[in-house]
């Protein structure tokens, strides 16, 4: 059973009420969760900045293509990245989400990064 709240003044009950859902707050969580990855943030810092193929991201953070896939994959689950294939290629960028604008803004303060896209 949920207590009620103490009454500070602060209007809680009317905060509380319009609290997001559960699931509202794991997908944020996920979403930040790829931010913890130093090979991730890697990949979301030059797909803020540019699309590029699978060769050239695993070329820009020097692991195997295999690799790099492995982490486009889970960037793609979390609705981070897009992607279009041209030709036999598959060429990456960041998407156009707000989870994925708020994740380039992040990007850019940390970095102290002036978007060149």
């Amino acid at each position: 059973m949920t207590e009620p709240l103490h009454d500070h003044g602060k209007n809680s009950d009317k905060l509380l009420a319009s609290m997001p859902t559960e699931a509202n707050f794991i997908k944020a969580a996920d979403t930040f969760q790829q931010l913890c990855d130093s090979t991730r943030l890697k990949i979301l810092w030059l797909l803020c900045h540019s699309e590029e193929c699978v060769y050239n991201i695993a070329a820009a953070v020097g692991m195997s293509g295999s690799a790099v896939s492995h982490h486009l994959r889970t960037l793609k689950q979390t609705g981070l990245i897009q992607y279009q294939r041209i030709g036999k290629e598959v060429h990456y960028t960041l998407a156009n989400t707000a989870e994925a604008r708020l994740v380039h803004q992040m990007i850019d303060d940390i970095f102290e990064m002036h978007c060149l896209k």
